[in-house]
């Protein structure tokens, strides 16, 4: 399976970013067992949230903001967290909402795809191929260029697949689409991905 490292797109909070919104929203909490089931939950997450909020936004700003606002939405919402799913999907769902309703998601998700559309073409095959194996690169930098160079909704579905390891279904969670929908942009995602960086880098890929 290609696989990107963590480290091309880990962004690490700025110091008191727990100290915000969200963590304030926590101390309200403090004597309740959800509010600490809550955090117990939430908080390794923090870093995976960041990261991803930054790839949405491109911002690193806007991404602590939709970081906080997913935080204080999830928390108050967190009664209606189904025990024995998944969390993480479940979270970054509502961070791709907030995302959406952000004036730089409202751009974003004007991007119409193909692939949204089953009935018009055959669904990809998202088992691995030969170019997921010829991805395993160390030119973490040229792995970093391409992906901000592929359209937002591919990177969006391969970062949730490749870095988070959400499985399939999970990734259609989050982003409110069919599982073969996901399946077809992975592909496509990949097969993009690995042009970009063959045109980059030529024989040594």
């Amino acid at each position: 399976m290609f696989h990107i490292h963590r480290r091309v797109v880990d962004f690490i909070p700025p110091p008191g970013f727990l100290t915000c919104s969200h963590s304030e929203a926590l101390c309200t909490m403090s004597f309740a067992a959800s509010s600490a089931t809550f955090e117990q939950l939430a908080v390794p997450l923090l870093p995976s949230l960041y990261s991803h909020a930054f790839w949405l936004s491109r911002d690193h700003a806007e991404a602590e903001d939709l970081v906080q606002e997913t935080l204080t939405k999830s928390l108050r919402a967190f009664g209606s967290f189904e025990a024995g799913t998944n969390f993480k999907a479940w979270i970054f769902r509502i961070l791709r909402n907030t995302f959406l309703t952000s004036r730089t998601g409202i751009a974003s998700a004007r991007t119409v795809f193909l692939e949204d559309h089953p009935d018009l073409l055959d669904i990809a095959d998202a088992s691995p191929t030969p170019e997921d194996h010829i991805l395993r690169l160390d030119n973490q930098a040229a792995v970093n260029e391409a992906l901000d160079r592929l359209q937002p909704a591919l990177r969006e579905v391969l970062l949730l697949c490749d870095v988070e390891a959400l499985k399939y279904k999970d990734i259609a969670l989050v982003l409110d689409v069919p599982i073969g929908t996901v399946m077809s942009r992975i592909s496509r995602a990949r097969r993009t991905l690995y042009q970009m960086l063959q045109s980059q880098l030529g024989e040594s890929l």
